[in-house]
């Protein structure tokens, strides 16, 4: 893809992802993780700014060299995602929870997504009392890593607000050849 209309994500989310791995592996586990990437993405990750936007492409380059060092397969990345939600909601991001309301966090998906992502957009549609479907479109660049994060991170969110049983599972995925990701977000 032309990176001129490639997407940008937070500093926040690398962050997010390196965090993760310094909780599991320490300090050593973060610099292995560097130690994978091409030298023009560690200089750009020394130091990882939270506000600053990163090319989503050293994203991806970022998760395949975690991927590599946690050898968790994809599992990793629904993992990062829950972290990333629970160090998130519970600071910076904390006004977007709604304790006891499930429906009131997924409808501020839209603002939530245009945080993380500078390209592309977020819907939500509630579906019933404890269902909803949330979808990206129009994101120039996608992966299948970065998907699953999108699930942890919700399944975590919506375990913030208090739900039991959350289900969140991609129906349809980019990266798999949809013309947009599908999130169906089930709770009790």
């Amino acid at each position: 893809m032309d990176n001129a209309k490639s997407v940008k994500v937070k500093g926040g989310a690398l962050l997010s992802r390196l965090g993760f791995v310094r909780e599991e592996r320490g300090e050593e586990g973060v610099q292995r993780v560097l130690g994978r990437l091409p030298d023009a993405d560690r200089s750009a990750c020394s130091p990882i700014l939270t506000g600053a936007w990163y090319p989503f492409e050293l994203n991806q380059r970022l998760d395949d060299a975690i991927a590599a060092e946690m050898g968790m397969g994809d599992d990793v990345f629904l993992v990062i995602g829950e972290k990333s939600a629970s160090h998130n909601l519970a600071g910076a991001h904390r006004a977007m929870l709604s304790p006891g309301d499930p429906h009131g966090l997924l409808r501020r998906a839209p603002q939530i997504y245009q945080m993380y992502y500078d390209a592309g957009r977020r819907t939500y549609e509630r579906l019933a009392d404890n269902k909803a479907v949330l979808r990206t479109y129009d994101a120039p660049t996608f992966s299948r890593h970065d998907c699953l994060t999108v699930v942890g991170w919700h399944q975590r969110a919506i375990r913030m607000c208090g739900a039991k049983d959350v289900r969140v599972t991609e129906a349809k995925c980019r990266a798999k050849g949809a013309d947009f990701c599908e999130y169906v977000c089930e709770w009790a």
